[in-house]
């Protein structure tokens, strides 16, 4: 089958210059609407992939993610916000974007480009066949990931993608591909927009389910959530008040005594 970049396709809309700021938001909504239908469509794929995530993190492994760009900083936006939900540490899940901190906030001109510096990259982290890497590119041919992703098959390192193009590259390259196709996008060749959103979905699934599936979430609770704020403190309390039928005080001194959620519960559950 010949590769077709559905993302670089010409928008089924013209003249968006012509419309009214409602028929805009209206008509990119409509768009947006198409994604979650996307995201069903490949299920089984992420779910091969995420079996795979878990398995590497049971076994002490990290995931990694590697991308350029929108790409690059979803993973990066997942990976930072796993610590402070499921209470895992940083070195858990990372996210590397080609051109560095740098291109977090400002676009670093042909980072992406390079053959080199993605499996450089990983090395700094001293990356291993027991971790996992998924190299995300929307159009499926960022040649900072798609090499990256051939030096860790030569290294026995587990390799899975998320992309939104079928038959890509990196697809190719990839153990555990994920196509998610989203089509053509409301502004030509803008992948920031529906690919993103996409991609942003897949990257919360898998994270999601593996941080449960490793025992982080009970019941549908965040247990292990580091206390960072006031807000995420009382929102300890109140899954203590909820979960032993206490009062609020005493809720929020077994928070205080134990540093989380689940070890006030825990001690208290056990006479402590």
């Amino acid at each position: 089958m010949d590769f077709i970049k559905t993302t670089e396709q010409d928008s089924n809309y013209d003249h968006l210059e012509n419309m009214s700021v409602s028929d805009l938001l209206i008509n990119i909504n409509k768009e947006d609407q198409t994604v979650a239908f996307a995201v069903q469509r490949s299920l089984p794929q992420i779910e091969k992939l995420t079996t795979q995530v878990l398995g590497k993190l049971r076994k002490g492994g990290r995931l990694f993610y590697l991308g350029a760009g929108t790409s690059g900083r979803l993973g990066i936006l997942d990976a930072s916000e796993c610590p402070p939900t499921f209470g895992v540490p940083h070195e858990l899940v990372v996210g590397l974007i080609a051109g560095g901190d740098t291109a977090i906030r400002k676009a670093v001109e042909f980072a992406e480009d390079s053959k080199m510096q993605g499996w450089k990259d990983l090395q700094l982290h001293a990356v291993s066949n027991k971790d996992i890497v998924i190299g995300i590119a929307a159009s499926g041919t960022t040649p900072y990931v798609i090499s990256a992703l051939k030096e860790c098959n030569e290294h026995n390192i587990a390799t899975g993608c998320i992309t939104c193009n079928e038959g890509s590259p990196l697809s190719k390259e990839a153990e555990f591909p994920v196509e998610v196709v989203v089509g053509p996008e409301f502004v030509t060749g803008s992948s920031r927009m529906k690919a993103g959103t996409a991609q942003k979905m897949v990257l919360n699934m898998i994270t999601t389910a593996s941080m449960i599936q490793l025992g982080r979430v009970q019941g549908n609770k965040m247990v292990d959530m580091q206390l960072s704020n006031d807000k995420l403190v009382h929102r300890g309390v109140l899954m203590i008040v909820n979960e032993l039928q206490i009062d609020q005080e005493k809720a929020a001194d077994l928070l205080e005594k134990y540093g989380s959620v689940r070890n006030a519960i825990k001690n208290y559950t056990d006479g402590n």
